[in-house]
């Protein structure tokens, strides 16, 4: 398998919390006869409908006498109502995950799919994140990432250079005070009211604060949260906080979709967003302007630091281990990851898919820019981390913005977890 694929063209959410649908509005697995039964948060989507079409398509060709139903479950829910599904043998035959911890720490549940997505290796990128132990569990649909995204208009009315932003942390900072001093903006747009601001954070400006080495050993697994580099970042998040470099009210305001919509009103100059299908460089554009959308390389903190963009395979779809017929539930998810289906998801959604033979070039600036950094991008340092670590990181980074821990018991218990994970 490849290790990371490369765009041979100029080329979420995997976290979007739409959707509609409840547990009960699907059949069980292998329920009935010819039905296959698709579990996701994506479905519901308006800029979806064209995606699931073309996959559908592509599977009544080879299979016209097989049913197969959508259930778009709220993603606020989705992971709960799935594990609760999955334990009760009422779960679906198919079902999305984001990649990373949580298709991890659930693949005991799933078939793997290597000996099925065979001919796709070489053809979708992104297989990393839904593997685990080298055993492929969920084929990608989308590349997930977290570019900084810049208001290249109110960079011009404060009098700075649109087209030459800060590389170091420093200049970063001046930046951000003279934003303050002549625009009614806050430097960055954050959300955290559900803990997931700390992991764009986190992995947005993770390649500009530790080596490459440490960089590499964290995805490795070797995660030192005693070093130094690591208590930096952490430590920055309190900084930016207390410097009044954020929006308002952090740990209160959603990430989705609040600090996106203040990025996208002109209220906040940055925001490490996504590059997806949601809190993405088109959905910015439609707001902004694309000319007036940029993305920022993370401003070097650490000498000997080379920032990167963060990618890792965004969402996927896997079978259940119990589908009923496996072959038939492994078939539906290479109709899923088509490029006819994914054509049309990048067409209608914005979406950077994980099919490397999409053309994508016609996507404006900041999408260029993000082609160009995806050739040297490296693995996200949250997607490292197991779910529980996850949700625990969530919980201390808000009591860090409160003041209610200090930066050394933080880490000290995200160490504990990450060791029992």
């Amino acid at each position: 398998m490849k290790r990371r694929a490369l765009w041979s063209t100029a080329l979420a959410v995997a976290l979007a919390l739409s959707g509609c649908g409840s547990a009960g509005s699907g059949s069980a697995s292998g329920s009935r006869q010819n039905t296959l039964v698709v579990w996701d948060w994506k479905s519901g989507d308006e800029a979806a409908v064209g995606y699931i079409g073309e996959a559908r398509a592509d599977f009544a060709e080879r299979h016209p006498e097989v049913t197969v139903e959508f259930v778009a479950q709220p993603f606020d829910q989705y992971y709960t109502l799935l594990g609760t599904a999955v334990r009760t043998g009422q779960g679906p035959d198919v079902m999305l995950f984001n990649g990373g911890g949580q298709l991890r720490e659930r693949a005991d549940d799933l078939l793997p799919l290597d000996d099925y997505v065979a001919q796709d290796l070489h053809r979708l990128a992104g297989w990393e994140a839904f593997s685990r132990d080298g055993t492929v569990y969920a084929a990608p649909v989308t590349l997930q990432g977290h570019p900084i995204y810049y208001n290249k208009a109110l960079y011009e009315e404060a009098g700075l250079d649109p087209e030459d932003p800060a590389t170091t942390w420093e200049e970063f900072l001046g930046d951000c005070r003279t934003i303050a001093e002549e625009t009614p903006a806050s430097c960055f747009a954050l959300g955290n009211k559900e803990g997931y601001g700390i992991q764009f954070f986190l992995s947005a400006l993770g390649s500009a604060v530790l080596p490459p080495q440490e960089y590499a050993d964290w995805i490795a697994g070797n995660r030192d949260w005693t070093s130094p580099q690591v208590r930096r970042i952490f430590e920055l998040w309190q900084e930016v906080d207390g410097a009044g470099l954020n929006n308002d009210g952090v740990n209160s305001t959603a990430l989705f979709n609040d600090s996106l919509a203040l990025f996208s009103s002109g209220s906040a100059a940055h925001i490490a967003g996504l590059m997806s299908d949601v809190g993405h460089w088109e959905e910015f554009g439609e707001f902004l302007g694309e000319d007036n959308v940029g993305v920022l390389r993370a401003p070097v903190l650490t000498q000997g630091a080379v920032p990167s963009l963060p990618y890792d395979g965004g969402i996927g779809y896997a079978v259940a281990k119990g589908a009923q017929n496996p072959d038939l539930a492994a078939d539906l998810v290479r109709s899923l990851t088509s490029t006819r289906a994914l054509a049309a998801f990048h067409a209608d959604a914005g979406a950077i898919v994980a099919d490397t033979t999409v053309d994508v070039s016609g996507g404006g600036p900041a999408l260029a820019t993000i082609v160009r950094e995806i050739e040297t991008g490296r693995p996200a340092l949250h997607v490292a981390l197991s779910a529980r670590t996850l949700d625990l990181m969530g919980r201390l980074s808000q009591q860090l913005l409160s003041g209610s821990v200090g930066v050394d018991d933080a880490l000290r218990q995200l160490a504990d977890s990450d060791r029992a994970g």
